[in-house]
């Protein structure tokens, strides 16, 4: 699969494209890979802020972990789902309800562009992505 570009990124992540490609990150995946440090270290280096830099690298994630369009990935994360073990534990008529809520807000009476079958779809997906007890390193405590 080839790697897809993040860039143009929408006009209120302005001055974080020009701190990501003067970092040289040219790609989702690259973007979902960077760390808070980078992060940090990218906003201190004039302009960028943290926050919305977190937001890009929630967004990559979900592109880059369920292969979801960049749109599809910035819907999730304004309905609260930031990860895709959060997709993974969600309710696929509760999320449905929320991203349709979202949409009317942001698009008016226009047709949703999100349905039960693709919402299912993603929860799948995530679900088929999520580590396994035991798996994941990390203790259960």
């Amino acid at each position: 699969m080839q790697e897809r570009s993040p860039f143009p990124l929408p006009r209120q992540f302005q001055r974080e494209e020009a701190q990501l490609q003067k970092h040289g990150v040219s790609s989702w995946a690259q973007l979902a890979a960077l760390s808070d440090g980078e992060l940090r270290q990218l906003a201190s280096r004039g302009g960028a802020l943290e926050r919305q830099l977190r937001k890009l690298r929630g967004q990559a994630q979900l592109v880059s972990e369920l292969e979801l369009e960049p749109h599809e990935a910035a819907l999730l994360l304004y309905a609260g789902i930031a990860s895709s073990q959060g997709l993974a534990a969600a309710s696929p008529q509760q999320l449905l309800t929320q991203l349709g809520r979202l949409e009317r807000s942001l698009l008016g009476m226009a047709p949703a562009r999100v349905d039960a079958a693709t919402v299912r779809c993603w929860i799948q997906r995530a679900q088929s992505r999520r580590p396994r007890p035991g798996e994941s390193g990390r203790s259960a405590n």
